[in-house]
């Protein structure tokens, strides 16, 4: 775990910045009236989210901490506590009837502590009308509210909305606290480990691909293109149940592409994704040059496209298998 205390009961590791940040502001009484943690997926906003809520209604704080034990955290811990609203995207989409259903509830005093919290998940979601719904409250803040906006560092979100936002950066974890992470969650340490490094130091992620045993697709998958013994023309049965396997990935299927240009991305560089223990695993036997390795990303490139246009899965999987052989 990261040697800078934690925020509060959380555990929260990495996101230095983050914590020193949001402990200047707590320690000099200068809380914005909003924030806006943006970062990649999976590296902790929302469980920050929950940390700063805590520290900030704790009755017996000490600097940044919240103290896990007064009522106000013990109603956090049970997710039940009164002054402290989530609103999700709905189907993938905040709505401009959440925003004003928002705006309605931010009318009323907090039920019992100081400050409400409200904490706006994915707010790149949102569309326009919901966006500028928003921008009205952010303009005209009511008192005792805070509202904590996430965004995923890759989209694009409105500038007048980040704008009346503290900005609050998110970064990737190392591997090393990814993996401590996972351990934690209780997942084996080689498999942790393995999951760390494919998700790139997000943990939401690396539970993600655990969750829905990609992992295990990916390593039938890489063993497969790695085997000099199978040939396309010979062994269509074999490519075909394999796309099938990918195509069952279903909503994560973008993912599953993700994890197959991270691995070929390590080759480039001839690192090898999973360090010895994926020497013992897959037995690598085929070598292919850079210019083989990049015509590899962009057949998988192809088919992102493809997906996107939502073309059958299963299709697309098959093509993409055969031109990777």
């Amino acid at each position: 775990m990261s040697d800078t205390p934690s925020i509060c009961f959380t555990g929260l590791y990495g996101q230095e910045k983050a914590k020193r940040l949001f402990s200047r502001s707590l320690a000099a009484g200068r809380v914005p009236h909003a924030y806006l943690f943006r970062g990649p997926d999976g590296v902790g906003k929302r469980l920050f989210a929950q940390g700063v809520a805590a520290a900030i209604n704790c009755r017996e704080r000490l600097g940044a901490m919240a103290c896990g034990k007064c009522s106000s955290c013990r109603k956090f811990r049970s997710q039940n506590h009164p002054d402290f609203l989530v609103i999700r995207p709905v189907k993938g989409v905040i709505k401009i009837e959440q925003i004003r259903q928002l705006a309605k509830e931010l009318s009323y005093p907090p039920f019992e502590s100081e400050t409400r919290i409200v904490v706006l998940e994915d707010v790149h979601s949102m569309r326009r009308e919901a966006a500028n719904s928003l921008l009205k409250v952010l303009e005209e803040p009511p008192p005792n509210n805070l509202l904590i906006l996430t965004a995923e560092s890759s989209q694009e979100i409105l500038a007048t909305l980040s704008s009346r936002c503290q900005a609050v950066p998110f970064t990737q974890l190392s591997t090393s606290d990814t993996t401590a992470i996972l351990v934690a969650h209780g997942i084996e340490s080689e498999a942790a480990r393995l999951l760390a490094r494919l998700s790139e130091g997000s943990p939401g992620r690396a539970m993600l691909f655990h969750k829905s045993e990609m992992v295990g697709v990916w390593r039938e998958v890489v063993g497969v293109l790695h085997n000099p013994e199978i040939y396309p023309d010979r062994d269509v049965g074999v490519l075909l149940r394999l796309a099938e396997k990918m195509a069952a990935q279903k909503d994560d299927l973008p993912a599953f592409l993700g994890l197959l240009k991270i691995w070929l991305r390590d080759l480039l560089v001839t690192t090898p994704i999973t360090g010895e223990a994926a020497k013992d695993d897959f037995n690598p036997r085929k070598s292919w040059s850079s210019g083989e390795l990049f015509a590899k990303l962009q057949a998988i490139r192809r088919a992102e496209r493809e997906l996107a246009r939502n073309c059958n899965r299963n299709l697309v999987c098959e093509v993409l298998l055969f031109g990777l052989q």
